[in-house]
Order: C-alpha cells, then structure tokens, then sequence
C-alpha cells in the first residue's frame, strides 16, 4: 500500500490526525498496519509511526510491548503555536473566526511526556514535535464545557506545519532548558526563564529528572533545588 492509496482505519479520523499522516508520509509507507496485536498508524522500513495528538499516557501499554518487542518508534506530536478558535452551528455552518491568544511551544510537549516518563528514554523510541497553525472547530453545547461557556471542541484542523524538534537523546530534552537558568535553579526559576505557567515548569523538572537530564541538590525551605548533569 503506497502513501497516496485509500487505506483502512481513516473513516472515523479526525481532519489533524489525517492531515499529519499525509505530511509525515513517503512513498512505499504502509498505512494502519496491525503489528504484534496493535494497529500502527504508519509502517516505514523498520520505523512505527504514531501520530499522537494528545493523551500519550493512553498508549503507554501499547509502545512499552511494542519496544520491548524490539521495535523502533516515533511519536509524531503536534503543539500550535497559532491557533484560530471557529465557532460552529449544529449544521456545521461558521459562526465566527478569531485567533487564539494562546501560543504553545515545543515545551508543552512535557505535559504529555509526564505520562510517559519511563519511557521517555528509551533507545528505540523518538519523539517528533511538530510546531504547527491551526484551526480549532467548536460547537455550542450547554450540557458541557461550562468554563467555555458551553463551546465544546469538535475537532482540530491542520492549516500548516512550522517546524520540527526531534528528540531521540537525553542530551535532546537537556536542550529544551534555557541557557539563562542559574547553576542551581528551582521549579520558579524554570517558569520564570521559559515564561510557563509553574505547573508546566515542575512537568518539565519531573521529566528531565526521572530521565536523568537534572538532579536535586538540596532544598531551600520546602523549595527543591535542581542541577543539570553534564556527562
């Protein structure tokens, strides 16, 4: 099955997750492939392809038999770092268009990697960020989403792709830290030099922690202090 043949398992995809297939793909991929009990979304010469928009703790069963079974995979993961909010009816019909004041960053790859986080190092799995524009369709409904005012989202809609971060490597995730971060540095120091909300700084302290990227030195009152380790 090549990359521009119909393929089984895309009737019920939503647009993003097709979208992202058809980016990633090349010529002579195979497309929802069962593999050892699990369908993969793209098969390439050795390499399992998940695209994965959000929830990777949901597949944590599914890529820990998959690399114990010796195989190789990537996470493709996109973050927007534009995103245009469109406000639908029950027909479908667009109400409104507006862009969003949110901007996400490759950083916000760590709120799912938290889920992952003894996998995050293994030597057969990579993670693709994929910094994208895109369009967020939302439908009114006032049984739910009571902080949007009822405004639930449908779907997301891919407009283009704007860069990619690969990491593969420990060294890769060290990367993500700010050079402006003091020798010791605390979880407040990480939000205030990356401009993250704090619950985002400490994902990111757990992460690189466990994957041995920064070390706890000591605390200051209750406040744990961290290093980053050099090999």
């Amino acid at each position: 099955m090549t990359a521009s043949s119909p393929h089984v398992g895309t009737l019920r995809e939503k647009p993003l997750h097709a979208s992202l297939k058809r980016w990633c793909a090349h010529d002579g991929d195979r497309f929802e492939v069962p593999v050892d009990g699990f369908v993969i979304d793209v098969v390439r010469d050795g390499l399992l392809i998940e695209i994965q928009t959000r929830g990777f703790s949901s597949m944590k069963r599914k890529l820990g038999e998959l690399l114990a079974a010796g195989h190789r995979i990537r996470i493709v993961h996109p973050i927007p770092i534009n995103k245009w909010v469109v406000r639908i009816n029950a027909e479908g019909e667009i109400l409104g268009r507006r862009k969003s004041p949110k901007h996400g960053t490759q950083l916000d790859v760590f709120s799912e990697l938290v889920g992952i986080k003894d996998l995050v190092t293994h030597p057969e799995l990579e993670i693709q960020i994929v910094l994208t524009h895109e369009d967020e369709y939302r439908r009114h409904d006032p049984t739910k989403a009571w902080r949007r005012k009822g405004w639930v989202v449908q779907e997301r809609r891919l407009i283009s792709v704007e860069d990619v971060v690969d990491l593969r490597t420990v060294a890769d995730l060290a990367a993500l830290l700010p050079g402006s971060l003091p020798e010791s540095f605390t979880t407040a120091d990480l939000a205030t030099a990356t401009a993250s909300p704090r619950r985002l700084a400490q994902q990111m302290a757990y992460c690189l922690k466990h994957a041995g990227a920064i070390a706890p030195t000591g605390k200051t009152g209750n406040t744990v202090e961290y290093v980053r380790i050099t090999n």
